[in-house]
């Protein structure tokens, strides 16, 4: 259940026999021909649909991550690593005052990927405390399922291309991409980087047959919900 449909007195009534929560990272970013907020959609999404059944509350998204590299792209905003590192602690602050002690970090982008250390380093201070931090598109089962449909997958391409972050109206090329030089990529400033990708797309077909991704789409709520019930050791 989202943290949105519930009130304070709800929550407080939950903790008296839970303890579990989900937050989800995203990040505001160019992803090709897709929705700017491709990486805030599926956190969420596969947070919410994982937990429902467990009675867990999943709170909003963090909408905004770390990505320097697209700033070039209109549209595309970026955290400094430290702004985004005392924001989440912050939120983490907030959970564990309010009495969660279990917290699954359900993180949708790969710059987000300070929050890992930052969770070890927060868990280690907080009596009683636990994090999960969930990558949840390069979880083992989930990326086995992803390389089971198409190994040419990556940014922008047709495994983050689920019905709910294509847009309407927007007609994806047929071609499949080449897959970008990643070790070049790394080495380019903004500007060349957005030159260099053109449309956004690191490799790979830009759309696939949706009982594909819906069949990628189940494993990943089952894999976040293994973890959210029973990952805490």
């Amino acid at each position: 259940m989202r943290i949105s449909d519930m009130n304070w007195m709800q929550v407080e009534q939950y903790l008296t026999h839970d303890d579990r929560a989900v937050l989800p990272l995203g990040s505001t970013e160019q992803h090709s021909h897709l929705r700017l907020t491709v990486d805030c959609i599926l956190p969420e999404r596969v947070a919410a649909e994982a937990a429902e059944p467990l009675g867990v509350p999943v709170f909003p998204v963090v909408a905004y991550g770390v990505t320097p590299y697209f700033r070039e792209f209109p549209g595309s905003i970026s955290l400094r690593i430290e702004t985004h590192l005392n924001v989440v602690r912050d939120i983490l602050d907030g959970l564990a005052h309010s009495g969660f002690r279990r917290i699954l970090v359900c993180n949708g982008h790969g710059g987000n990927g300070a929050v890992a250390q930052l969770a070890q380093e927060w868990s280690a201070h907080q009596a009683g405390c636990r994090i999960i931090f969930h990558n949840w598109w390069n979880a083992p089962r989930t990326w086995a399922k992803v390389q089971e449909v198409d190994p040419v997958a990556s940014h922008g391409s047709w495994m983050e291309n689920f019905p709910w972050t294509r847009l309407p109206n927007v007609s994806m090329p047929e071609t499949q991409r080449p897959m970008v030089d990643l070790a070049r990529l790394r080495l380019l400033d903004p500007v060349a980087l957005r030159e260099y990708l053109g449309d956004g797309n690191y490799g790979g077909f830009y759309q696939r047959p949706d009982e594909e991704m819906l069949a990628i789409w189940r494993v990943a709520v089952e894999e976040t919900r293994a973890l959210l019930a029973d990952g805490w050791g």
